[in-house]
């Protein structure tokens, strides 16, 4: 079996914690600064590695600092524009599940011999499409809502 067609990646700690982190500055979006050790403390990440993720989130544009008195992070997008694909893919990459159809890391797969005509590549390419839709669709404002999620 080729090391493609294997069992799909879970989301990193790494990335979930940016989420989360997301979701708390999320909750006190318009309302001011927040420190990395409340962030760390509410959401039970830990600091060191916060810092570390919070600064990448600063550096994509998600987040802004300030410094001295009143100073931590805050969110500079809406909750509502920043979804799970998007912190998904600086997390951790392709959404995709095989290499040949990913949009930003394609590669083509070493044991396929058409793409054209592949059945796999065919496949593969509808559960990446359904997962990225889904994945848009989920923002840091979705986790914020009280109501419980529509089955």
């Amino acid at each position: 079996m080729s090391k493609y067609l294997s069992l799909p990646p879970m989301m990193s700690r790494k990335c979930k914690y940016a989420i989360k982190a997301l979701v708390h500055l999320g909750a006190n979006f318009g309302k001011g600064n927040m420190f990395t050790a409340d962030i760390a403390a509410g959401e039970n990440i830990p600091k060191k590695f916060l810092e570390q993720i919070l600064l990448e989130l600063k550096h994509a544009g998600y987040l802004g600092s300030q410094k001295g008195y009143g100073g931590g992070y805050y969110l500079k997008k809406d909750p509502n524009d920043i979804s799970v694909a998007d912190i998904y893919r600086l997390f951790d990459g392709a959404i995709a599940l095989v290499p040949c159809v990913a949009v930003q890391y394609y590669e083509k797969c070493e044991d396929c011999t058409d793409e054209a005509t592949c059945v796999y590549r065919r496949e593969f390419d509808i559960i990446k499409e359904k997962t990225r839709e889904v994945m848009k669709q989920i923002t840091i404002a979705s986790f914020l809502k009280k109501d419980p999620p529509k089955q």
